[in-house]
């Protein structure tokens, strides 16, 4: 599925996996924890996709194995195979689109994984996603995220690359994961699991360089019964979303079950 030819994708981890590996650390987020991404991984999907349950599972590893804010972004342009993914948003499409305009290739494709707002590879070759991931651009932007009475902090310190004037802050809450049984198309009778899954992504205000608070109130973490929320600090332009200088995650999954029973 796709434009552009898959490639080959090795069977096991190898020693590009290994050393990627052995650069991040191992963690499990909490309840009201929050991870340290090092790198961004946007996985663009589709359940009317045979090529991307191979993906979808891999990203799973991603998400599991170390400080890499793995996300799922399904996309609505195969629905017409014969199967409407249940999760996908046109916004996700469009995106991805922005994306390809954005580095000039225009090349949008299933399974697409954009490290960074950067680089794109095929989302199941794994050797390429390790080795876009190794060579992802630092983050120059700390999120620190908190979770309060009053909804979602985020504090963004740090500089602004050379140039650059401002970077837009982006919000979304996530469902941790979600398995799918998909009834028609390319992948009828498969149960598909999709990690961090990326409900509503909207920009929440701009950030010039110096400390600055961005926030998020609890009816809108309640309403989407947000299982986590994620920040994006990314840099734009009149072609669209760019490079990605700093993100970061919090599991708001048990506070928000509690607030929205008791509320």
């Amino acid at each position: 599925m796709g434009n552009i030819k898959m490639g080959s994708r090795s069977t096991r981890c190898g020693s590009l996996f290994a050393a990627v590996t052995c650069l991040i650390a191992m963690f499990s987020i909490t309840e009201g924890a929050q991870a340290k991404p090092v790198a961004v991984a946007e996985l663009f999907t589709s359940q009317g996709c045979s090529s991307c349950p191979p993906a979808d599972k891999l990203l799973g590893e991603i998400a599991d194995q170390g400080h890499v804010l793995a996300l799922s972004l399904p996309v609505d342009y195969w629905d017409y195979l014969g199967w409407k993914d249940t999760l996908a948003d046109p916004a996700n499409s469009a995106r991805q689109r922005a994306y390809a305009i954005h580095r000039g290739d225009r090349s949008v494709y299933t399974p697409q994984i954009v490290i960074n707002g950067l680089e794109h590879v095929v989302g199941s070759d794994r050797d390429a996603v390790f080795k876009a991931i190794k060579n992802a651009n630092k983050f120059t932007a700390n999120v620190a995220l908190v979770q309060n009475d009053m909804g979602i902090e985020a504090t963004v310190t740090g500089t602004l690359p050379a140039k650059a004037k401002m970077a837009t802050i982006y919000f979304a809450n996530i469902k941790n994961r979600q398995k799918i049984e998909v009834g028609r198309g390319e992948n009828a009778g498969r149960t598909i699991t999709y990690v961090n899954v990326v409900k509503s992504l909207q920009p929440i205000g701009m950030w010039s360089g110096a400390a600055e608070t961005f926030r998020m109130p609890k009816s809108e973490l309640i309403r989407a019964g947000a299982e986590g929320c994620i920040i994006l600090v990314q840099l734009e332009d009149s072609d669209g979303p760019g490079t990605i200088i700093g993100a970061g995650l919090i599991d708001t999954s048990q506070k928000n079950k509690i607030s929205a029973n008791t509320n």
